[in-house]
């Protein structure tokens, strides 16, 4: 992965342990002889520091994520894992009336994963405002940044709780729960801030740091499209703007709000024509300190394989309820070498979505924002823009335009099928059926199962 997030020396190390947060949002300073203390980056923070305290922010983001993505996707009947642990095909489905623990991997892993990402994007922020290393306009620049990862992170614990803490800077004295819409307010607040921090400079143009994952988020050329530079290239300023952007219109439409998603996005790398795969990325990889990509399964080989072979298997109603001809099923699923069985569950295919465990996975693709238009246009009433995004996603998937009605409620509809196919798998099926009120179409796979959706705020929160 070269030099990307690679905790390569005792000092990152230290340092990414130094601001791990607990699901309770509280940490231990824990003191390395053989290093600088919190306290010291904290208040006397070198440039080295600084930028050490960028990579532990980019490296915990990714904590959680394959966790996060199999817990939603079977409570949404995207997929089953079929493991070891009777808790992924008995709790996450309600087997026999059971409910969801609040103390269980399922519902700690994400929590833990994001919000240790924002203790690390705080202590930057903390370290910034007593370091004297770099002029003040290039600290606005670590701001921009910390904060638009603290809110993206704060819209993913929403999307699966339901709830979020939003003031968690001391975590001694961390601020309550939000509900939903009032969470979405406070976290679209911090966007612009960030974006304001962003657009304080007046003579640079570059970060002081470098950023892992976002090399194709524009080509080098500055056009939209598909990026030939490597993903550590260094990207402008203005370049990151494009992303925070793309960030507010996902709470933009998140919060119902049509018109200021429009707006948002016109001012990212959305691009109705471009290449659906461009974006930021979360990258992996096996060195010392890093994570491979968690939601990668190998492909199964023979029939004998025991059906707890750690294999995500694809819901057959996904597989039956395509479209004929859509090429997102090809490409993301493949028949396995015998169905497969396990605790009364069946599946006929398994998971092809990553090709390795070093695949990065997007954060934030230009695809994703063609439907976030698309559902900003409905919102606001712009039926045809609405179709004709939605036909740039059918199209791109082998299938012809939309030939439905063209009100409100049969866009939405398309809307949600083509959200189910390009992001299956992907964090969003089971926040999409909660948001607009479906989760009781969800096909029950055995009698006593139940539906859920929306994790329990783990046990930790509520002591």
């Amino acid at each position: 992965m070269k030099n990307r997030l690679i905790m390569k020396t005792k000092y990152h190390m230290m340092l990414v342990l130094l601001v791990l947060v607990a699901a309770s949002c509280s940490f231990d300073e824990d003191i390395d002889p053989n290093g600088p203390s919190l306290e010291g980056v904290e208040s006397n923070a070198s440039l080295r520091q600084l930028n050490e305290l960028i990579i532990g922010v980019q490296a915990s983001s990714r904590e959680g994520l394959g966790i996060e993505t199999t817990t939603s996707g079977t409570l949404a009947r995207e997929l089953y894992l079929f493991d070891a642990d009777p808790r992924n095909t008995g709790d996450l489905l309600g087997k026999n009336g059971i409910q969801l623990d609040d103390n269980s991997f399922y519902s700690t892993a994400q929590f833990v994963g994001s919000y240790r990402c924002i203790k690390n994007a705080n202590v930057l922020l903390e370290a910034l405002d007593n370091t004297q290393v770099i002029e003040e306009m290039d600290k606005n620049g670590y701001r921009g940044f910390a904060k638009t990862y603290i809110a993206y992170e704060l819209i993913q614990i929403l999307k699966s709780y339901g709830t979020a803490r939003i003031d968690v800077a001391d975590p001694d004295n961390p601020g309550p729960f939000l509900e939903f819409d009032a969470a979405l307010v406070e976290i679209r607040n911090l966007l612009d801030e960030a974006e304001n921090d962003l657009s304080g400079f007046t003579s640079l143009d570059q970060f002081l740091f470098p950023i892992s994952g976002f090399g194709n988020l524009i080509d080098t050329s500055g056009e939209m499209g598909d990026d030939v530079r490597d993903d550590n290239s260094q990207i402008t300023i203005d370049e990151f703007i494009l992303f925070n952007r793309g960030v507010a219109a996902l709470a933009a439409v998140y919060a119902g709000d049509g018109t200021g998603a429009l707006s948002e996005l016109s001012n990212s790398y959305f691009d109705l024509m471009g290449s659906l795969t461009n974006g930021p990325k979360y990258v992996f990889g096996l060195g010392a300190g890093d994570l491979p990509n968690g939601v990668f399964r190998s492909p199964s080989t023979s029939a004998e394989e025991p059906n707890n072979a750690d294999q995500i298997i694809v819901h057959d109603s996904w597989i039956n309820d395509a479209e004929a001809g859509d090429t997102r099923v090809a490409s993301k699923a493949a028949v396995r070498p015998m169905p497969s069985a396990q605790d009364g569950l069946n599946g006929t295919n398994e998971t092809r979505l990553y090709a390795s465990n070093v695949t990065p996975i997007d954060i934030l693709r230009n695809e994703e924002l063609i439907l976030l238009y698309a559902e900003a246009s409905i919102l606001a009433n712009n039926l045809q823009d609405a179709e004709d995004a939605l036909n740039v996603i059918r199209n791109a998937a082998g299938l012809v335009d939309y030939a439905g009605a063209q009100t409100s409620g049969d866009l939405t509809t398309e809307l949600l099928n083509q959200r189910r196919y390009s992001l299956w798998a992907e964090n969003h099926r089971m926040f999409d059926l909660r948001r607009y009120g479906l989760s009781n179409t969800l096909p029950i796979d055995r009698a006593g199962d139940q539906v859920f959706n929306v994790l329990p705020i783990p046990l930790s929160e509520n002591q």
